[in-house]
Order: C-alpha cells, then structure tokens, then sequence
C-alpha cells in the first residue's frame, strides 16, 4: 500500500511540475519573448536593441529563484519591473520555464 501512495505522490509531483512549466511558457511568451526570444538567446530586434540578457547568461543561470523573482518583481535598468503584471505564482512558473531555457542552450 505504501508503495502506490509514493508512486502517487511523485506522479502528483511531476503533473504539478509540468503545470507550472506549461503556465510559465504560456506567460513567457506573452511578457517575455518580445525581448528575451522564443528560446530565451535574445534573437529578437528589441532584444538586441535593449541588450537583454540571454536566459544561458551565467548571471542568469546562476541566480536562485529567489533572486530572480525578485529581480523580475523588481525591474532594473532597461527590464520593467512586473511586479503590477504578474503574480508572484505566474513569476514562479516563468522561473520554472526559464530553466528549461537555460538546459537547452
């Protein structure tokens, strides 16, 4: 019995997990791509123009969630803050989103 409730759990785990990577895409496109691209490699006119930061930067990569929710909350330089657009939640999944950027660079 116990066996099934751990295999239960994980696969709960891993559901949620995907979610929040599905929601994350969903609104990195809608906030994010416009500068960072659809593979976070900052291929885009704006991006270029504004020197975004790729989502492989090793500022980036290297970065606890922590501090780039803040960061995204926040803003800094040329990056709005967001902190009036998106929840700390949909920040979260965009996070979540954005390391799997990352592994794909």
């Amino acid at each position: 019995m116990m066996g099934k409730l751990w295999i239960g759990a994980i696969l709960i785990a891993g559901t949620s997990s995907a979610l929040a990577q599905s929601r994350g895409e969903t609104t990195y496109n809608a906030q994010c791509q416009v500068c960072h691209g659809t593979t976070g490699a900052v291929d885009t006119p704006a991006g270029r123009a504004l020197q975004a930061r790729s989502m492989s930067d090793p500022r980036v990569v290297n970065a606890s969630d922590t501090a780039l929710l803040v960061f995204i909350k926040g803003g800094s330089g040329k990056m709005p803050s967001f902190k009036d657009r998106l929840t700390d939640g949909e920040i979260k999944d965009v996070i979540a989103y954005i390391r799997i950027l990352e592994r794909k660079h």
